[in-house]
């Protein structure tokens, strides 16, 4: 995979905390080390919102942190860093869970035969459940008719692929 670009870390950032979460990793990439008070008056973000989202990226190692002690006062600092070579590793790691559940999905898709209305806002039923309506939809009422669910077992297919190409990049 190659290195982490701006857009993807703002990205991932968002993923995990919002806007919010971009503001504060966006002036962080433009330093080395920040402190929390530095970056709340970079961001605007009041303190303890910052703290929370810091501890969120912290949580998935999208940043990491220093402490020092005030010898004054015994007060810890801490001091905000990115740590780009865990945004590979968390991007993968989504990545492997979305595959999982997209191989999940496919399974189901391949080893059920679904009914529908066809009418907007009504969802398909699997044979089972047609059976338990007598194959007449539960919200409107209609006859329920096969539903060829091949373009969406072929829509995963592709997803599956392409994920797993990028991984073994």
């Amino acid at each position: 995979m190659p290195v982490v670009s701006h857009d993807m870390l703002i990205k991932v950032a968002c993923a995990i905390g919002g806007e919010d979460a971009a503001k504060i990793i966006e002036v962080l990439s433009q330093n080395d080390e920040m402190t929390e008070d530095e970056i709340v008056s970079k961001t605007g973000i009041k303190l303890n919102d910052a703290r929370k989202m810091l501890y969120k990226l912290y949580e998935h190692s999208i940043v990491g942190l220093r402490r020092v002690r005030s010898k004054d006062t015994g007060w810890f600092t801490f001091y905000w860093r990115i740590q780009l070579d865990q945004v590979e590793g968390f991007i993968i790691g989504q990545k492997k869970r979305i595959l999982e559940k997209l191989e999940k999905r496919l399974e189901y898709e391949n080893s059920h035969s679904f009914y529908y209305c066809y009418t907007p806002g009504c969802k398909r039923l699997s044979f089972e459940e047609a059976t338990e309506y007598l194959f007449r939809c539960p919200k409107c009422n209609k006859p329920l008719s096969y539903y060829d669910n091949s373009k969406i077992i072929e829509s995963i297919r592709k997803k599956i692929e392409k994920i797993k190409s990028e991984l073994n990049e």
